[in-house]
């Protein structure tokens, strides 16, 4: 059987390692700072903001929550982003996706100063991170490679499957594993041979997110495998990832769990962002 990752652990030690590096920045003048905009009523999306703000809190990063009306006008989201990023004392923002219909995401993504791109999307961040130079890198690629690191998955030499080709997941975290000298075939919807690819991975990191459409199912994985689940649906009412968990834990060495794996990771890389940014700032970068 595999053994679980406990992704709520890991986390814990991450934010603890950023609290101990806030106290050190607000000793030397510099309080950490996130700014977070939402536009809309979405309540999941309030919900994710709302679980950042009390993470940052429990950290000791200062929050600013600006919120603006679904009917806000694409200048409006422009013209805030501006003004966040001429203030100094804001260091890391970060805008809810999605954004209402009518709205252009990646524009508002695009106008986000790099220094403050907690999230690690703009193009900017997303060229220094293809040329391994980024300071700053999306947050749920970071926690995935914490967690190997934290097992101490060997990722030179190993074949790694990435079942998502996004600018969110799948891209950044093929950029990070080819950093670690991986050999990495980045998968999607109309990739060939799909089974055959999966089992043939050391590492195999599944981020569909509809199980009416894809499983992950045991049949599909190697032998000794790292199975890393970033995927979040519902099947009959639950909470699950793409992985068929039974059977895949039973032929994987280390599998993450849905909930309780990758999500934990993503709020906690978020705050180590959030000081790196803090840190540049210090620098005059």
């Amino acid at each position: 059987m595999a053994t679980i990752v406990d992704g709520k652990a890991i986390a814990a030690s991450v934010r603890e390692a950023v609290s101990a590096a806030v106290a050190e920045l607000k000793s030397r003048g510099t309080l950490p700072c996130l700014a977070t905009v939402l536009v809309g009523d979405d309540q999941a999306s309030a919900t994710y903001v709302r679980n950042k703000h009390r993470a940052c809190a429990e950290a000791g990063i200062d929050t600013r929550d600006h919120r603006l009306d679904a009917g806000a006008p694409q200048s409006s989201i422009d013209g805030l982003v501006s003004e966040l990023n001429a203030d100094s004392s804001v260091h890391g923002i970060l805008v809810q996706m999605p954004l209402p219909e009518g709205l252009d995401g990646q524009r508002t993504t695009a106008a986000v100063s790099p220094l403050k791109d907690v999230d690690g999307l703009t193009p900017h961040n997303a060229g220094l991170l293809a040329s391994g130079r980024a300071p700053l890198v999306p947050c749920t690629p970071l926690g995935v490679m914490e967690i190997l690191g934290h097992h101490g998955v060997e990722l030179r030499g190993s074949d790694v499957a990435i079942i998502n080709r996004s600018r969110l997941v799948g891209l950044p975290l093929a950029h990070l594993m080819l950093a670690r000298d991986a050999t990495v075939t980045v998968c999607h919807s109309r990739t060939r041979g799909l089974g055959d690819i999966c089992r043939r991975a050391d590492v195999l990191v599944s981020a569909v997110g509809d199980r009416g459409r894809f499983t992950l199912t045991g049949d599909m994985v190697k032998e000794g495998a790292a199975v890393i689940d970033v995927a979040i649906s519902r099947l009959d009412g639950r909470l699950c990832g793409d992985a068929d968990y039974g059977p895949v834990s039973e032929k994987a060495s280390l599998v993450t769990p849905v909930p309780g794996g990758v999500g934990p990771m993503t709020v906690a890389m978020l705050l180590k962002n959030t000081v790196t940014a803090a840190s540049l700032s210090r620098l005059g970068r």
